[in-house]
C-alpha cells in the first residue's frame, strides 16, 4: 500500500514539475497535481486498454506512435474533470504525457522503487 503512495506522490510530482516548467498545461498546485495523478491512474487503468484495444490496427500502422495520442487523450480526459488542470491541446498533451513519463521514470530511478 505503501508503494502505491509513493507512486501516486510521485507522479503528482512529475506533473507538477512538468507544469511549472513548460507552458504546455496548467497546475495551480500540488494538491490539484495529486488529484491529477490519482485520477490519470484510474484513467491509464480504465479507459486506456479499451482504447488502445479499438484502435489497435491504427496503433499496429503508425508502429505504435499513435499510442502517444492515446496518453495525450488520457491527460485531456483527466483536464477536463479537474477544473484547476487545464491543457492547450491535442498535440501539446501528447509532449505533456512524454515529459511527465521521462519526469516520472527519473524520479523513480532516483528514489529506486
Amino acid at each position: 500500500m505503501e508503494i502505491l503512495l509513493i507512486k501516486f506522490l510521485l507522479l503528482a510530482v512529475s506533473i507538477f514539475i512538468v507544469g511549472k516548467a513548460t507552458k504546455l498545461f496548467q497546475v495551480d498546485d500540488f494538491f490539484t497535481a495529486f488529484l491529477a495523478a490519482v485520477l490519470l491512474a484510474l484513467v491509464n487503468a480504465v479507459i486506456r486498454p479499451i482504447l488502445i484495444l479499438l484502435t489497435f490496427p491504427l496503433t499496429l500502422i503508425t508502429l505504435g506512435l499513435f499510442l502517444l495520442f492515446i496518453n495525450g487523450f488520457c491527460l485531456i480526459l483527466v483536464s477536463k474533470l479537474i477544473p484547476k488542470f487545464q491543457i492547450k491541446g491535442c498535440l501539446t498533451s501528447a509532449v505533456a504525457a512524454i515529459l511527465i513519463s521521462l519526469v516520472n521514470v527519473i524520479l523513480e530511478w532516483l528514489i529506486v522503487i
